[in-house]
């Protein structure tokens, strides 16, 4: 929370603590030890800024009834040298308590003071979090999952380092397993149908049918001609994969890039395959962990959920209905298993790289695999709570109301590359953002670009835009921003001031939630809300009046909401126009 407010919650708590005190020294009240003292915002800010039940948690304590400790605490309740203005007794014994101007005076300065940190947060003490988004398969385009996910994982990341956490931001990159050799497959025979035609080279069910291997096939046949066709079919497809998987992984790095994502570290799964599997397999193997059967080494992934499962209090019934299955991690053929390599990978951010926390953005589609993969980072002797998933629902993309499936250029579903071209990043970046990971998003296409008030990001932005309109008014009428006083500031004592303050205050605590849920939606409907609030008060006040004091105090107030609403916008890399 800010400093304003975590000094006024000090106060309250503080004077309520020696006011019972006070009472108990009179004997108004029995000895005892006094309780710890609790203050909320009441969800009717009619009935005050603040609230304490200390009067209900402590009448055991002191033999009375609330009501009577309630009216104990008012009568010897010293407030001089807060921020609060008064105190009341509400309903069974809730105190409720007023703030003072001084309050929302002191919360402009301290924006003002702040700039760009204001709303930062120590909550995270520099502990290191690795969040692991995106991570497409380069075998192919990327997809509304995949641009779902690019925004949510970037925003995680920005509001985790605003709230202290030392972040690094990770693109996990599938180049090696099963996925690369049905891509040389794929590759191969689409090469081979350019000279021999698609009748005598068939493509089988499994493979990747999109036409972005065509292209890549068509490539490689520009610069080699035909003169892989007699080689090897080994060498064929490892020439194919070595031109082909570069272009895909530096294309992905360019949607990143027109994304504004950028990321901190690019990990290829091939880094895995030169030793750390090998280590975790034995690892496992060593914890009696595994078995062989049919030429393969298989993981108790049974017996091991089973042990976690009734640890965790599930009955024995409960988990037979899991129908759970052992997982091979070795093939007959000795290459690992993509769970083997996924075991290996994560060991290697918490273990090897020694990361406090792994947060991984998986598609709901994944989350049978969530506890899957706990289970077996337990079983190797990592705690599993250092591995978070952050689960995401689907996207629909709509149009006039109707569902849109499929791109007009391809005729194919539509990809991230298609979404761009469509719509601005600002749009994407916000709309994305604008429901928890675990609620499906129905994105509106015609929406994202209108500019109107009904789209969500151009009413944000838009409110930036007003308040530096007005700025450049003043200007042009000479009228400067000067340093304002406390005693100026208490002049903003209208509603819709107080209410904008008041919101402002509550910056802080917003952050630490959002970075505390994993859930930057917290920070778009902070951006709207704020905007509305400025609507609200830009509709009902002048910031032009002759009351210089108050000019000032209001050109303060709309600094204070141009700079906040900048900042968070930045934070989710959405720009913040100047005029529109």
């Amino acid at each position: 929370m800010s400093k304003i407010v975590k000094k006024a919650e000090e106060q309250i708590k503080n004077a309520v603590s020696l006011a019972l005190k006070n009472a108990m020294d009179k004997g108004v009240l029995a000895e005892g030890e006094i309780p710890e003292i609790n203050v909320e915002v009441p969800a009717d800010r009619a009935n005050g800024d603040y609230s304490s039940n200390a009067a209900l948690s402590s009448a055991r304590l002191f033999h009375t009834s609330p009501r009577n400790i309630a009216q104990a605490v008012k009568d010897n309740i010293c407030l001089e040298n807060t921020y609060i203005e008064s105190c009341e007794i509400a309903g069974p014994g809730f105190i409720n308590f007023r703030l003072k101007r001084e309050f929302y005076s002191d919360v402009v300065l301290d924006i003002l003071s702040e700039g760009e940190n204001y709303g930062s947060s120590q909550m995270g003490r520099g502990k290191k979090i690795n969040v692991e988004f995106v991570s497409a398969n380069p075998t192919g385009p990327m997809h509304m999952g995949n641009a779902r996910g690019g925004a949510l994982g970037d925003c995680m990341a920005a509001v985790l380092e605003k709230a202290g956490y030392d972040v690094e931001r990770e693109f996990y990159i599938n180049d090696a397993g099963n996925q690369i050799e049905k891509f040389a497959l794929s590759l191969d025979i689409r090469y081979r149908q350019l000279y021999l035609g698609e009748d005598a080279v068939e493509l089988p069910e499994d493979s990747y049918h999109g036409r972005d291997i065509i292209e890549r096939a068509k490539q490689f046949a520009d610069i080699y001609g035909d003169g892989y066709l007699n080689k090897s079919e080994e060498e064929r497809r490892k020439a194919l994969v070595d031109f082909a998987l570069p272009k895909n992984i530096e294309l992905m790095k360019e949607n990143m890039r027109k994304y504004r994502i950028e990321y901190d570290t690019w990990f290829h799964e091939s880094v895995l395959h030169k030793g750390e599997i090998a280590d975790v397999i034995e690892k496992l193997k060593e914890n009696g962990c595994t078995y062989e059967k049919d030429g393969a080494v298989w993981y108790k992934n049974a017996e091991m959920m089973t042990k976690m499962l009734l640890s965790q209090g599930k009955t024995p019934e409960e988990i037979e209905k899991l129908e759970l299955k052992d997982d091979v991690l070795v093939r007959q053929n000795g290459n690992p298993t993509y769970f083997a390599a996924d075991i290996a990978y994560h060991r290697n951010k918490l273990e090897k790289r020694n990361f406090d926390t792994a947060i991984d953005v998986w598609g709901a589609d994944h989350h049978g695999h969530v506890a899957r993969m706990k289970c077996a980072l337990e079983a190797i002797g990592i705690d599993s709570s250092r591995l978070e998933i952050v689960l995401m629902q689907l996207v629909n993309l709509v149009k006039d109301g109707k569902p849109v499936k499929m791109s007009k250029r391809t005729g194919d579903a539509i990809t991230l590359s298609d979404l761009l071209d469509e719509i601005p990043v600002d749009a994407a970046r916000f709309f994305f953002n604008m429901r928890e990971a675990g609620s499906t998003i129905d994105f509106d296409l015609g929406l994202a670009v209108e500019n109107s008030s009904q789209n969500p990001v151009y009413y944000c932005q838009y409110a930036h835009a007003r308040i530096c309109s007005i700025i450049k008014k003043l200007l042009s009428e000479g009228i400067e921003q000067k340093e304002v006083t406390r005693e100026e500031l208490k002049l903003l004592s209208s509603p819709e001031e107080i209410e904008l303050i008041r919101f402002l205050s509550t910056l802080t605590s917003v952050i630490e939630g959002a970075a505390k849920f994993r859930d930057p939606a917290r920070i778009t409907h902070y951006v709207y809300d704020l905007a509305t609030l400025f609507h609200k008060f830009y509709n009902a006040h002048k910031v032009m009046v002759e009351n210089e004091d108050l000019l000032q105090a209001r050109l303060a107030l709309c600094v204070c909401v141009r700079d906040t609403l900048r900042n968070m916008l930045s934070l989710l890399k959405i720009s913040a126009p100047e005029s529109m």
